[in-house]
């Protein structure tokens, strides 16, 4: 059952992330346009700041889950890497418990930023740009963040009862030597 909604949930999370990099890349050509029919025509996009404002939310916080998924955040793997068996996986799942606490109480407030946004009409100072759209953009990540955060910790409570049993649905630490090689099989693989 982890896997199936792992599986299901990285549907999601590639969707999300692919969405942010097509913001990315729009806004990249944005900025291209901006600059050049300033600099050369004189007629700079009007509310360009606005726009490249309120796409921020996008860049910073649509991917975020992605990259748990991925073991891509930062984390104090000193401690966590001394550890082997049962006592890393609680160790994991406590972790990822006060995690799922702290994102779920922050995708709360998020969301409460966004009604209050909609309900007021917010908008940019310039043109006039809502920014209830961008301030919808937290709540959705966090969220996405959620549901991996309770897949992760199911994967860990499943280790903690049998930690011989193959991952499902956690980020792996890998050692330096092991991520050197995982690294060289990907450039191998994509020559």
């Amino acid at each position: 059952m982890i896997n199936t909604f792992d599986k299901f949930l990285e549907k999601i999370e590639d969707f999300l992330t692919s969405f942010a990099a097509l913001a990315i890349f729009i806004l990249m050509i944005t900025a291209t346009v901006q600059i050049v029919s300033r600099k050369i025509l004189n007629m700079p996009i009007p509310g360009y700041i606005d726009f490249a404002e309120q796409s921020i939310a996008i860049f910073a916080f649509i991917g975020i889950a992605y990259c748990q998924r991925l073991g891509g955040h930062v984390r104090m793997e000193i401690f966590l890497s001394m550890l082997n068996g049962r006592s890393k996986w609680i160790a994991e799942a406590i972790q990822t418990a006060a995690t799922i606490l702290i994102i779920s109480i922050l995708t709360y407030y998020s969301f409460k930023h966004f009604q209050r946004a909609w309900t007021i009409g917010d908008s940019t100072i310039d043109i006039q740009l809502p920014t209830w759209p961008s301030k919808l953009m937290i709540p959705i990540a966090f969220a996405a963040l959620t549901l991996r955060l309770i897949v992760q910790f199911a994967g860990y409570i499943r280790l903690i009862i049998d930690p011989k049993l193959q991952p499902i649905g956690v980020p792996l630490i890998l050692d330096v030597e092991n991520q050197a090689k995982q690294e060289a099989s990907q450039i191998e693989t994509s020559k």
